[in-house]
C-alpha cells in the first residue's frame, strides 16, 4: 500500500526533484519507499541517480548539480554554501565502523609505518583515520578494490567502508583497528558517516515537503522490511540475504529517521575536531532541515 504525502506544488506543474545516491543496498534500501512510487508527493516526481559516494562528494563540490545528494560528512564543509543537511538519512556507527584490516597481525600502532589504501580523502572513514593517527601515509583505492589489492599483496593494510566490514574476514584479512569502536571510546558519541543533503535554492517549503518525503521513504523500508530488503539485494555486493539484512540494519534504523541530539553532537564534534586539526580547510557551519 503505497502512502500519499501532502505536497505544496500546484497540482497541474510537477517538479522534478533530482536524488543521488551511492549503490549500496542500506541506501538502496532508505530510498526504496521513494524509488519505486510507494511514497509519492503530488506535484512532485523524484528521479534516482547512483553513483560512488566519493565521486558524489566531488559533484556536488564542484557544480551543486543534484537537488539531493548522499554525502559523506567530511565532504560537507566544502559544500555547505550550497546545501543543508536533511534531518534524516543519515548512516552513523554505533559503536562500529569503518575499519582499517590487513593481510597480517598489525597493531593501531604499526599503521604510522606503512601506507594504507583509503577509499577516497573525502570519505568519512578518511576523516577518522587521520583524526586517529595524522602522521598515517594512505593512497587512494575505489573502494571495493581495496581489499583484492590487499589480497594481491599491494598494500599491507587497508581502510574498508561499506559491506567490506562484514566480509573481511572471509577474504582472509583481519581487524587492525575499529574507528567506530575507538571514536565511542574517544567521545563517548555515535560515529556519523554519511548524511543527505539538500540545495539550498530550492527554498524552505520545498526543502521540508522533499525531506519529509524522504523521512516517509525510510519509514516505508522499516514497516516492510521484507520487500525493502528484497529491492535493496540487487544493490548488495558479494552479501547474501542474511548478511544484506545485518547491513541494512546497522546503517538503516530509528537513527536514520532522526539524529537525535546526540547524533546531530557528534557531527558538529567530528567536523569541529576535523578542522582544528587542519585536516578540514573551512570551517564547519552545520544546520539541519527538519
Amino acid at each position: 500500500m503505497s502512502s500519499t504525502l501532502t505536497g505544496t506544488a500546484h497540482s497541474s506543474e510537477t517538479r522534478t526533484i533530482t536524488i543521488a545516491h551511492s549503490p549500496d543496498s542500506d541506501d538502496a534500501f532508505m530510498f526504496y519507499g521513494l524509488a519505486t512510487n510507494k511514497i509519492r508527493v503530488p506535484g512532485y516526481k523524484f528521479t534516482h541517480t547512483l553513483c560512488d559516494i566519493e565521486k558524489l562528494n566531488i559533484r556536488a563540490m564542484e557544480e551543486a548539480f543534484f537537488d539531493v545528494t548522499a554525502v559523506s560528512f567530511h565532504a560537507y564543509p566544502y559544500i555547505q554554501d550550497n546545501y543543508t543537511l536533511m534531518s534524516c538519512g543519515g548512516s552513523v556507527g554505533e559503536n562500529y565502523g569503518p575499519m582499517v584490516v590487513s593481510s597480517k597481525p598489525l597493531t593501531p600502532a604499526d599503521l604510522g609505518k606503512i601506507k594504507i589504501a583509503v577509499p577516497g580523502t573525502l570519505t568519512t572513514a578518511y576523516l577518522a583515520l587521520k583524526i586517529f593517527n595524522p602522521d598515517i601515509e594512505t593512497e587512494v583505492v575505489p573502494f571495493d578494490q581495496i581489499i583484492p589489492e590487499i589480497q594481491a599483496g599491494r598494500f599491507e593494510a587497508g581502510l574498508i567502508i561499506h559491506e567490506g566490514q562484514l566480509t573481511y574476514a572471509t577474504s582472509g584479512l583481519r581487524k587492525v583497528i575499529d574507528l567506530g569502536v575507538w571514536w565511542k571510546e574517544q567521545t563517548g558519541l555515535v560515529l556519523p558517516l554519511g548524511g543527505n543533503a539538500i540545495r539550498r535554492s530550492l527554498g524552505p517549503e520545498v526543502m521540508h515537503t522533499v525531506t519529509q518525503a524522504l523521512r516517509e521513504s525510510i519509514q516505508h523500508g522499516l514497516d516492510n522490511r521484507e520487500q525493502g530488503l528484497e529491492y535493496a539485494m540487487q544493490f548488495a555486493r558479494d552479501l547474501d540475504a542474511n548478511l544484506a539484512n545485518r547491513f541494512v540494519s546497522m546503517y538503516v534504523n530509528e537513527r536514520t529517521l532522526s539524529y537525535g541530539t546526540d547524533g546531530q553532537e557528534a557531527i558538529r564534534k567530528l567536523l569541529a575536531l576535523g578542522y582544528e586539526r587542519g585536516i578540514i580547510t573551512v570551517k564547519p557551519k552545520v544546520d539541519f532541515v527538519d
